[in-house]
């Protein structure tokens, strides 16, 4: 096996986080009179909150961060739960533990969040480490997650993997030292992770598990 070390993004990657996120994006875009319908708001799951604010309303920093805050309103409570692991990531996680692979979460979701709704699905002890942004912290760039979760592995960039589903998880990857494996099943826009310089891309876990393994 070429890696010995699979790093998972999260939202999009492992679970599918769409339903709450639009709506709490929704819900928090409204506040400020500004309407838009879920479908154009799927470009939200996954990147940093306050980036993404910013980069598709063109809104400057402050209300970006306020923006964050209305969507907590929301979140905390209700979005949080409309979510659902994808069907097989079990199955796929328990056999590459089985084939000794090291296995961790690198996500720009609060890390609070990520541990709650692992372990609610009873996949919390699939991982050895579990590393995610820390609200209230403005510099949690993906590379730094992906890093920290590294050395809290002991593991090295050559033998180091992140499967993620978006252009950010490619970038904070590449910045790490280490290569980025993409999946169809997620949030990316066409084209958008081979774009981003991903090692491929796989149709689905079972795909991932057999180029992971070596099969």
């Amino acid at each position: 096996m070429k890696y010995n070390t699979v790093l998972f993004d999260f939202d999009g990657t492992l679970y599918d986080t769409v339903e709450g996120i639009t709506k709490c994006v929704q819900y928090a875009l409204g506040k400020h009179g500004i309407e838009a319908p879920l479908e154009a708001l799927r470009c939200f799951a996954g990147p940093p909150l306050a980036e993404k604010f910013m980069e598709v309303y063109g809104v400057d920093s402050a209300l970006a961060e306020q923006l964050v805050k209305d969507y907590r309103e929301r979140y905390l409570p209700i979005g949080v739960y409309e979510s659902v692991p994808f069907p097989g990531v079990g199955d796929m996680l328990l056999q590459l533990r089985a084939a000794g692979l090291h296995l961790g979460v690198a996500t720009s979701k609060p890390q609070a969040l990520a541990e709650l709704l692992l372990d609610r699905a009873g996949l919390k002890d699939c991982f050895d480490v579990i590393v995610g942004s820390t609200p209230g912290k403005k510099d949690d760039q993906k590379w730094m997650v992906v890093r920290l979760a590294m050395e809290l592995c002991g593991a090295k960039p050559a033998t180091t993997v992140l499967v993620g589903d978006t252009k950010y998880d490619a970038i904070g990857a590449a910045k790490a030292g280490i290569a980025c494996i993409g999946v169809a099943w997620g949030y990316a826009a066409p084209g958008e992770l081979e774009a981003a310089g991903v090692l491929c891309t796989v149709r689905d876990f079972a795909a991932l598990e057999a180029f992971l393994l070596d099969r």
